[in-house]
């Protein structure tokens, strides 16, 4: 072998031991990974059973329940869609209708959301930032640029 060959052989298996190192950590992390969703991404797409995403927007007025258990039942708008959540446990302090919110969790096949974490804006001038683009994608964005 030439000193050019052996070369391009340690460039090649570099290279293809660090292709095979990046896909086993994509692999490894794909479970992980949490993508947000508006209400109006989740009514228009079908999100397989199980798969954890983030749902964001605002408290709809005049939805929150409370039931036994600490369970709490809300629904989260972008004022053109909603969905129904169902959440076991404390809420925020900050946790009120008209606020933005940002749940995790799993949509079941019977259409409600299963939060297993809630997290409310800390002041009046914050909210999350994929519920800001998602309300100012849909034209209802009432905050500052």
């Amino acid at each position: 072998m030439t000193r050019k060959q052996r070369r391009l052989t340690m460039i090649a298996a570099a290279g293809t031991v660090l292709a095979v190192a990046v896909g086993l950590i994509l692999f490894a992390l794909n479970d992980q990974i949490v993508f947000f969703q508006s209400p109006s991404d989740i009514v228009a797409k079908t999100i397989p059973d199980g798969q954890r995403i983030r749902l964001g927007g605002l408290v709809a007025e005049d939805s929150v329940t409370r039931g036994e258990n600490a369970e709490v039942r809300f629904t989260v708008t972008d004022t053109v869609e909603s969905v129904n959540v169902v959440y076991v446990g404390l809420l925020p302090d900050l946790f009120r209708e008209g606020q933005g919110v940002v749940t995790e969790g799993v949509m079941k096949p019977d259409g409600l959301f299963y939060a297993d974490n809630v997290l409310a804006k800390h002041d009046e001038n914050y909210m999350p930032k994929e519920v800001a683009d998602a309300l100012k994608g849909k034209g209802v964005w009432q905050g500052k640029e």
